[in-house]
């Protein structure tokens, strides 16, 4: 029996290995569609070799490759063809809400919907042999894994992020500072949250990071519920990581709200753009194997 089976209960196995086979289910549908890696210019679709050129080491030329092809060509080092990824995941209650409509429908927490985001991007970037890790926090980094991109990296990935709980408070500038310090070269960020929390301390540790040489993705996970505001009459709203409860008719703040909440995306969207940071708005109602391939291939277009 795998050692995970020790310390963790049946039911979370099984999650774990439907989260598996989901994920290879979205990448493998994604890249056959493709016949390329969506990440452009990262893993320079599958290729160990290029052309040799004025300045390069004579040493590093590949006599087997002149043999069959006459023309000089070098391996690439490990550092050019590979590219370092980092799961940031946010661990904030916030995180774990799942609105009833939601819920009905079968649909996951913002958490939930996160992991399945981030395991299919692990499986993404593990087939292309570049490593990846995982930093889990709160209002600081709780639980890391250093990368690798050994295959069995995902299974240990899976099994730390269902130990997990989104139950604390945040502090998300903070802690992708906190990030930032623990990086050794440049990598991929991927960070995974609601952003419920003020949004200048965020924007700075972007931009420290994006500073730091590093590539960033921002995605940004809201309940559906969250954005189409579905609520009919007097409605009782609970924060979640406060506990403070407010009553509101909410036929009459549906305008308001939504107003805001357009505002709160474009407000990341324009920081993020100036940035150099891919800002990517997401909701539980959107599938997210249509989610991650819509955006994958925005990526490589831009590539």
């Amino acid at each position: 029996m795998p050692a995970a089976e020790s310390y963790l209960k049946p039911d979370v196995i099984r999650q774990i290995k439907r989260l598996d086979l989901r994920a290879q289910f979205i990448v493998k549908g994604f890249l056959q569609g493709l016949h390329a890696s969506p990440f452009h210019g990262y893993s320079v679709e599958f290729s160990e070799h290029r052309r040799y050129t004025p300045g390069d080491d004579p040493k590093d030329i590949d006599w087997l490759a002149y043999a069959k092809s006459d023309r000089y060509y070098v391996k690439k080092f490990e550092a050019e063809t590979n590219i370092t990824g980092w799961l940031a995941m946010d661990l904030s209650k916030s995180m774990g809400y799942a609105s009833d409509a939601s819920k009905r429908s079968g649909g996951l927490t913002k958490f939930d919907y996160s992991i399945c985001l981030a395991a299919a991007l692990a499986y993404l970037m593990i087939g292309q042999q570049d490593p990846v890790g995982l930093a889990a926090f709160d209002t600081k980094i709780r639980r890391s894994l250093p990368p690798k991109s050994k295959r069995t990296q995902l299974a240990t990935l899976l099994t730390l992020l269902a130990g997990l709980e989104p139950t604390g408070e945040t502090d998300i500038g903070a802690s992708l500072t906190q990030l930032a310090a623990m990086l050794r070269h440049a990598s991929l960020v991927m960070v995974f949250s609601d952003l419920l929390t003020d949004e200048e301390p965020v924007l700075r540790s972007l931009r420290r990071l994006r500073h730091g040489g590093h590539d960033v993705i921002l995605f940004h996970v809201l309940d559906e519920a969250e954005v189409t505001f579905p609520f009919r009459g007097l409605t009782e709203f609970e924060e979640p990581e406060t506990g403070e409860r407010l009553e509101l008719d909410a036929d009459g703040f549906r305008a308001d709200y939504r107003e805001a909440v357009g505002e709160f995306r474009e407000t990341y969207r324009r920081e993020c753009l100036e940035s150099g940071v891919d800002y990517v708005p997401l909701d539980t109602g959107m599938p997210f194997d249509r989610a991650l391939t819509e955006y994958l291939i925005q990526r490589r277009r831009r590539g």
